[in-house]
């Protein structure tokens, strides 16, 4: 790669003038430009040295690769003459450049206390799920399966208990999650939980009788809402006396007069006020749901993927946990419809993304067409929606019509979700049992609708454009030098042996397309897995050579004997934290032995400075090997076998 040149075309293809601030991490460039559509996106997205771009948070990011990045950066500078700057000093010259959005800041809070508790309910709603599969009649005759085999009936009455705890004690789990986001002790949040249900609580029509005030011993047994509330006063009372009190009684007071005074609150105001509040908006979902049935689902269903874009779907956790609190209460009651939307809009937005796959000639966009669509289809919709669909934007309009077609036919068969989980093809783990055949034609439905219209209009009407071919070389010496790159990259492919790439880290194995940043998910930088940390200590994945070691301590690139080139990243945005909580053992250029330690990541600091530490193994040169796959049942050890790559013959 020639970074100069590299560099050069960037800054032509976003403007020179359009440009702002620029930054660099381990795999792109960071810039911040004054207006996002005076940028070439075609020739960006033609350019053979780019792997990709994407916008986020203020930030216009063109993915360059690990080592190459930072050369390409430093010529960056050079040409623009713009001032060096850290990945975190970007992200304060794109918030400045950006309005406070009051209504975006409620819904990312919303985000981040229920996205945490979501396994909980998800488990819990599966076990609902399956009881209501050995208990429900109708399925497989007139009688249940536990009355066709009582045998089974002291099993099932087990599972009804461990699927009803998550939503029983639901206010425990919010109430933890909600003092970590507020900055309040996790355990004084779950403490409030504890007390809103306790068992002793002797319900709304025994009262407690406090110098004459009467205060209804209310549980608050499936609540979201009141608990959110009386934690966050217990964050502002518990950080007042930090402050307040002397460090000598501080450890013993501050806990004491948090937890007495917010507890009297809300049992006297906070509960019965906000109580209310909630069963009126679950009442008034409920009755718009019944109300408008299959008309409403299907206008959900055709602006669901429009909301996705706009990140309000965030906030919708926070609804479904309460419909999903209500089913569990109530089995007659709605359940929830939202689940059932989201695998409709996210199956059309992956058909769609199958179809473009199918229309285009691009190598480029067709192996990112592959790979968004799956991640769709399993309900991770942000790359197939950002790198092709919204891209092409007749894709994105026809996949909009399939979900609300799908959702209406849903709508109108009473398909309805017990819990949450994968909102795509496996979806269906999820649906009350009765309604999964309609749900599996409402699902065939969304696919055939989005598909056929994406590809017949594709066909016809923007056929160059999504057919567009690399962009042509013009000049002698350019193509002398991609024939130059041809065949060297023939000669690494040949080069190549087969081999299984090991786990770098102690932890649970994840599917990259879960990573929460669209260049990993998307698989931009390559296929490859990710592992969800238990511990802190990082090992080398293979036998190599040391090719990147960043001085922030957060990647390593090596490559292997074999030929593999194997990017570790720890964590997202980690750069931000410019190597504080990390450690590192090797320099470029060492050689190390698989098993070797590469460093230490303090995976507790990391996680209290409010970044994910998720950890990546991509394999940069994947587009050399006939085959890269994750090992699906790899081990929850470092050493353990977890990518396999297989060379061409």
């Amino acid at each position: 790669m020639d970074h100069k040149k590299v560099a050069e075309r960037v800054i032509k293809d976003v403007g020179h003038d359009n440009i702002i601030a620029g930054a660099h991490c381990a795999t792109r460039l960071r810039l911040v430009l004054k207006d996002d559509s005076k940028v070439d996106q075609k020739a960006l997205d033609n350019d053979p040295d780019v792997k990709g771009t994407f916008k986020t948070n203020g930030q216009y990011q063109v993915i360059i690769g690990p080592g190459d990045v930072n050369d390409v950066y430093d010529e960056f500078i050079k040409i623009t003459g713009l001032k060096e700057l850290s990945t975190d000093d970007l992200k304060k010259v794109a918030a400045e450049g950006k309005k406070k959005n009051p209504v975006m800041d409620f819904i990312k809070l919303l985000s981040d206390i229920f996205v945490p508790i979501i396994p909980a309910l998800v488990a819990g709603g599966l076990l609902m799920a399956l009881n209501n599969f050995l208990t429900s009649p109708g399925l497989f005759g007139s009688k249940s399966v536990v009355q066709m085999a009582p045998n089974i009936a002291g099993l099932s009455n087990m599972i009804q208990v461990m699927s009803a705890a998550p939503f029983i004690f639901m206010p425990i789990l919010v109430g933890m999650s909600a003092a970590k986001r507020f900055g309040a002790n996790q355990f004084l949040g779950a403490a409030i939980g504890m007390i809103m249900t306790t068992p002793n609580l002797g319900g709304a029509t025994k009262f407690w009788d406090i110098f004459g005030l009467h205060v209804a011993q209310t549980n608050y047994q499936y609540q979201v809402i009141p608990v959110l509330v009386s934690v966050w006063v217990l964050s502002i009372l518990e950080k007042r006396f930090h402050k307040w009190l002397p460090s000598a009684v501080d450890f013993t007071f501050t806990p004491l007069l948090s937890i007495m005074i917010t507890g009297f609150l809300t049992f006297v105001i906070i509960g019965p006020v906000f109580k209310g509040i909630s069963d009126a908006i679950t009442n008034a979902i409920v009755w718009l749901y019944n109300t408008t049935g299959a008309f409403g689902m299907g206008v959900f269903g055709l602006t669901y993927s429009a909301i996705v874009t706009t990140g309000l779907h965030q906030s919708f956790p926070a609804v479904e946990t309460q419909l999903l609190a209500a089913f569990a209460k109530n089995p007659a009651s709605s359940g929830d419809f939202i689940f059932v939307t989201a695998c409709m809009a996210n199956v059309a937005q992956g058909a769609a993304t199958f179809a473009v796959y199918f229309l285009t000639k691009n190598e480029k966009m067709k192996g990112l067409a592959s790979s968004s669509g799956v991640s769709a289809l399993l309900g991770i919709t942000e790359p197939a929606l950002f790198g092709v669909n919204l891209k092409y934007k007749f894709p994105f309009f026809c996949a909009l019509i399939g979900s609300g077609v799908a959702a209406a036919f849903a709508g109108a068969m009473h398909v309805t979700a017990a819990a949450l989980g994968s909102a795509g093809f496996l979806g269906f783990l999820s649906i009350y049992p009765k309604t999964i055949p309609m749900w599996i034609v409402s699902v065939a439905i969304s696919f055939v609708v989005a598909f056929v219209l994406t590809y017949v209009y594709g066909k016809g009407h923007l056929k160059e454009e999504v057919a567009e071919q690399d962009v042509p070389v013009n000049d002698a010496d350019d193509y002398a030098e991609e024939n130059q790159k041809a065949e060297k990259l023939g000669k690494e492919e040949l080069s190549l042996k087969d081999e299984v790439i090991a786990s770098p880290v102690d932890g649970t194995p994840e599917s990259l397309t879960r990573v929460n940043d669209q260049v990993f998910s998307a698989k931009l930088m390559g296929d490859g897995a990710a592992v969800i940390p238990s511990d802190g200590t990082i090992y080398s994945p293979v036998t190599g050579t040391v090719t990147i070691a960043y001085e922030t301590k957060h990647a390593y690139g090596i490559k292997s004997d074999d030929g593999a080139e194997v990017l570790i990243h720890i964590g997202l945005d980690t750069v931000n934290l410019k190597g504080e909580h990390f450690e590192s053992f090797v320099k470029q250029g060492q050689r190390v032995e698989k098993g070797e330690k590469l460093g230490t990541v303090y995976l507790d600091a990391v996680k209290k400075a409010g970044y994910d530490t998720t950890v990546m193994v991509v394999i940069t040169n994947t587009a050399n090997y006939a085959n890269v796959q994750r090992i699906t049942d790899a081990g929850d050890k470092h050493g353990d076998n977890l990518i396999a790559v297989t060379a061409h013959n």
